[in-house]
């Protein structure tokens, strides 16, 4: 299985699981001549489009991937707020009869757990993914903390959006305004609350770290890398268009 980076930051988010029989796709953010370019014109073998919010910057081209009558699954509210604008529509991921969490999904030989996340959106969700090529897989962006714990990691793509001592000293310069400092805490991960949910997890079998959504602004990539790789003792990306990475459960 093969990891490709289409877009991971404000500009537009999208990402493409694929092997040479099924591809899965995650977020809706990029042009999707972006997306088709990835999987060398296949398009039919797409299984599905996850969705994780309505934000323009990870759903705003969503009618361009409906117009190719793909599957897009996303959670009610999403749907509703994602300004759709055709015939063919996404299909909502339905919660548990008790409210308390989602319906797995079964996308080709995908299986996907979806789970609520912490983001100024209608109804934002990140995802489990598993499939025997990449085992466990971990998609989980724009959420200021990680409420779940996840069994059976192997790789995982995770938001590392801003430092706190960066985004507080841009406010001190006057270079954004307070209630933008308000807003980046209350909706994404910082780089400490990253490394937090990272700890609190089993890594032991993790292969790929990939620090997702970095903020151009209020980021450091490289040493967001570094401490990253640090603390984990694992392979750590930073993830940027065009970027490709062998995912697979075993190393080998």
């Amino acid at each position: 299985m093969e990891l490709t980076v289409i877009g991971s930051s404000s500009e537009g988010n999208a990402y493409v699981l694929q092997n040479e029989r099924e591809a899965l796709l995650l977020e809706a953010g990029k042009p999707f001549k972006q997306v088709l370019a990835a999987l060398e014109g296949q398009v039919n073998k797409v299984v599905g489009c996850l969705i994780t919010h309505e934000h323009g910057d990870h759903a705003g081209r969503i009618n361009e991937f409906l117009k190719y009558a793909l599957p897009v699954y996303a959670s009610q509210g999403t749907i509703e707020n994602a300004k759709i604008r055709t015939s063919w529509k996404p299909t909502a991921i339905r919660q548990t009869e008790d409210g308390n969490g989602y319906l797995p999904l079964t996308l080709g030989n995908f299986r996907v757990i979806p789970f609520a996340t912490k983001h100024d959106a209608a109804e934002p969700l990140g995802f489990y993914i598993w499939h025997e090529e990449t085992g466990g897989v971990l998609f989980a962006t724009d959420t200021f903390y990680l409420p779940c714990k996840f069994k059976g990691l192997n790789n995982i793509l995770i938001e590392c959006n801003y430092d706190p001592e960066i985004l507080a000293r841009r406010v001190e310069s006057g270079d954004i305004p307070a209630a933008l400092q308000e807003r980046v805490r209350r909706s994404h991960l910082s780089y400490y609350t990253c490394l937090d949910a990272l700890r609190a997890n089993d890594l032991t079998a993790v292969n790929n770290i990939v620090l997702i959504h970095i903020s151009e602004g209020n980021g450091n990539p490289t040493a967001f890398r570094e401490g990253i790789q640090r603390a984990t003792h694992k392979t750590v990306y930073t993830a940027k268009p065009g970027l490709k990475i062998k995912f697979n459960k075993s190393p080998f």
